[in-house]
Parts: C-alpha cells; sequence; structure tokens
C-alpha cells in the first residue's frame, strides 16, 4: 500500500511538472488518477486566481520603488536602480505566470466540453440528455465569461509592464538626478495605470470565485 501511495505521489508530481509542457501528458495523468477534467479545470481557475493575486501585489510593490526612485534625493543611485529594475523583473515573471495560467484554463475547458458534447449521445434517456445538454451551455457560457474577464484583467499588465520597461531603460543609461526629475513627469501616468490593474483584477479574481462556487454547488 505504502508502494502504491509512492508511485501516486510521483505522478502527481510528473503531471504538475507538465503543466505548461503538455495538456495531454498532464490531464492524462490525473485522470488515471480518477481527477476529471471538470475538476482540473476548477483547479487551474484557483491557480490562475492565486497567480493574478500575486500579480497584483508585485506591481503594487514596482509602483512603489518606481515612485521612490522618482523622488529619491540621496545617494547610491545604483543601489536604488537596481532594486526598480528588479521589481520589474518580478512583475514580468508574474504577468507571464498570469498569462500561462489563462492558457491552462483554455485548453483544459475545450477539452472538457468537446468530451462532454460527445458524451450527449451516450444518454438512452431524453429528459437526462437534455437536463445534461442545458448544463453543458450554462458551464460553458460561466467558462466563456470568467476567460473573457481573466484575458481583460491580463491585458491591463501589458502597457503597465512596457512603462516599466522604458524607464529602468532609461535609467540604466541615465542614472543621475536630472534623469529622476524627468521620471517625475510620468508617475501619475504610472499610477493611474496600476489602479486600472488593479481595479481589473479585483473584478477577475471575483469572478473566479463565483465560478469556482458555481462548479462546486
Amino acid at each position: 500500500m505504502r508502494s502504491h501511495g509512492v508511485i501516486a505521489f510521483v505522478l502527481v508530481g510528473f503531471a504538475l511538472g507538465c503543466y505548461d509542457k503538455g495538456g495531454a501528458v498532464y490531464l492524462g495523468a490525473l485522470e488515471k488518477l480518477g481527477m476529471e477534467k471538470r475538476d482540473v479545470l476548477v483547479k487551474r481557475v484557483k491557480n490562475t486566481k492565486e497567480a493574478q493575486e500575486e500579480a497584483q501585489e508585485q506591481f503594487r510593490d514596482a509602483l512603489e520603488e518606481f515612485q521612490a526612485m522618482a523622488n529619491y534625493d540621496g545617494g547610491e543611485l545604483e543601489k536604488q536602480y537596481e532594486k526598480l529594475r528588479s521589481e520589474y523583473e518580478s512583475s514580468a515573471e508574474k504577468a507571464d505566470e498570469v498569462h500561462r495560467r489563462i492558457k491552462g484554463i483554455k485548453k483544459v475547458s475545450d477539452k472538457l466540453f468537446k468530451e462532454w458534447q460527445t458524451e450527449l449521445e451516450q444518454f438512452s434517456d431524453a429528459d437526462m440528455r437534455r437536463a445534461s445538454a442545458e448544463q453543458l451551455d450554462e458551464t460553458r457560457r460561466r467558462s466563456a465569461e470568467l476567460i473573457a474577464t481573466m484575458d481583460k484583467a491580463a491585458a491591463t499588465m501589458d502597457p503597465v509592464l512596457k512603462q516599466l520597461e522604458e524607464r529602468v531603460l532609461f535609467l540604466k543609461h541615465n542614472l543621475n538626478a536630472q534623469a529622476l526629475g524627468s521620471l517625475q513627469q510620468s508617475s501619475e501616468t504610472l499610477q493611474q495605470d496600476v489602479t486600472v490593474l488593479i481595479s481589473e483584477m479585483q473584478k477577475s479574481i471575483a469572478e473566479a470565485d463565483r465560478f469556482i462556487a458555481d462548479m462546486n454547488p
């Protein structure tokens, strides 16, 4: 029994490791462990929600670091610049993670709905087939709404990342008091974009919570 548990643990670890490398391998491994595509979909929504929560916090930190840099009035500019660059790189990593997670939801939902549609033909009872078809349509609609909300929120990260990237590059080439002064002019624009980003992330996180509740009544 102990060996079977170890094998199952290894399979789960392998499947999770294949999250972004091969959706079919991932799903196949989990299904062998008795985990249905519906459960995998809910799990991926939860993971994406967590990634969005982490991303919005990271972008808040990056904004604070940028504002601190723009208003910096002391020595060791190189050290302050390195902190800002590090926050930008972390923001880019978090943004990539959110995008990957959303792609994962799209993959598993597509497989789930195709399988569900095919399985409708297995019903001999017309009422049961109709009820299952209605549930499929509703789940597909809810999934589409969720993905659209997540895509919209994820899209707000791109202009913020671009602004951070350009300002980090500018400071790399012009690390002096005059360069810092020019950053102050764009601080308000960046803050507005981050505010929009966080607002859209909050909407997406709330939508994810509703979806998870609907799938697990």
